[in-house]
């Protein structure tokens, strides 16, 4: 963890900065997620980044937790929340293994655009059923670029996920996902998906929504 927060630390300002590449998709996902919180959810969002997601949806419902392993992004969601004030929504460090005693603590977690950059995927979705409450969902977003419809860009991708493992230009692997294994992993895990679909398209990034059997 301690490569990872590093690496991220160093990022935050410029990741920050940068626009949104695809704001149709963000904004349907944002929509079709905000569908499924209630006003007594119980949230919390892994790799919460900066917390830009955080502070849309806190206010939807009871409490919202939003954790990075980068202290420098949760500077920088503190600084925006500082800045606009929400109810609720608490920004701090932390991963899985912060809430490793939080059995059944929540009715909803949350990770987009993480679980590629996961170390252990498999044992991630399995420690966060756990810590839903029954019938709680697991809300993700994920890059499956193995699923890349274009062959160049397919291959592309494959290439630069290579040099990056090899360089260590990232502290950890990028897995290079198919929709059908990450989904697979996400029900072997206990859940039974209720929607998916590639937002967007090219590159895919899936967005799951599965509820805890």
């Amino acid at each position: 963890m301690a490569n990872a927060a590093k690496f991220w630390n160093k990022m935050a300002r410029k990741y920050s900065r940068d626009a949104i590449k695809d704001m149709a998709s963000y904004e349907y996902t944002l929509e079709r997620t905000r569908s499924y919180l209630n006003a007594t959810d119980r949230v919390l969002e892994l790799g919460a980044g900066t917390s830009s997601t955080a502070l849309l949806l806190a206010g939807e419902v009871a409490s919202y937790t939003a954790t990075d392993i980068s202290s420098e992004m949760v500077a920088i969601g503190r600084e925006k929340l500082a800045e606009t004030p929400v109810s609720g929504l608490e920004i701090k460090v932390g991963d899985l293994k912060t809430f490793a005693d939080k059995t059944g603590g929540f009715d909803v977690v949350m990770g987009l655009n993480l679980f590629h950059l996961v170390e252990n995927p498999t044992s991630a979705f399995s420690q966060i059923h756990g810590m839903l409450a029954q019938d709680g969902l697991f809300i993700s977003k994920t890059a499956c670029l193995a699923d890349e419809p274009k062959f160049l860009k397919r291959m592309m991708f494959r290439v630069m996920v290579a040099v990056v493992g090899t360089l260590r230009l990232v502290p950890r692997p990028i897995h290079c996902f198919r929709v059908r294994e990450l989904e697979a992993m996400i029900e072997n895990a206990g859940f039974e998906i209720i929607e998916s679909g590639n937002h967007p398209v090219s590159p895919p990034s899936r967005y799951v929504v599965a509820r805890k059997d």
